[in-house]
């Protein structure tokens, strides 16, 4: 596992071979999430974005995603990577984020890429978020 310190911000992950640009891409997404950093996030995603808050909210276009951002009131102190997953047009990130009141928060966004090649932008997220008690593991992690 990789451990990363931004500003005041914790970041474990799994270590990439490097040779994953989608799963960067995720990586990079999921950090500038936890940072609120619009200007990365809206670099990565395509015009007519769709992203579903399984349950909450059902979010169309650049306008409104933005929009939905700047309405969240969280801060995010550590963010935990299980894994990332990409194939195709295809992938998937999941972990737990560590708010500042210690509110823990299971996460897995499902993404839809433009295409299949290297250079993508994001067209559709499906985001599960499920506020949890503690990390539970297997016994062999």
């Amino acid at each position: 596992m990789e451990k990363i310190f931004e500003d005041d911000l914790k970041i474990i992950s799994p270590e990439d071979c490097g040779n994953a640009p989608k799963k960067k891409l995720l990586k990079e997404l999921s950090i500038a999430f936890t940072k609120n950093d619009i200007d990365i996030i809206t670099e990565m995603l395509s015009e007519h974005i769709c992203w579903n808050i399984i349950g909450e909210k059902w979010v169309q276009g650049k306008a409104q995603f933005i929009e939905t951002l700047n309405d969240r009131s969280h801060t995010v102190t550590e963010l935990h990577i299980q894994n990332i997953i990409t194939h195709g047009r295809e992938g998937a990130i999941n972990g737990t984020l560590i708010l500042t009141d210690k509110k823990r928060v299971a996460f897995c966004d499902i993404y839809k890429f433009t295409n299949a090649g290297k250079n993508v932008k994001i067209k559709e997220i499906n985001s599960y978020l499920i506020e949890i008690d503690s990390m539970i593991r297997c016994k062999n992690q």
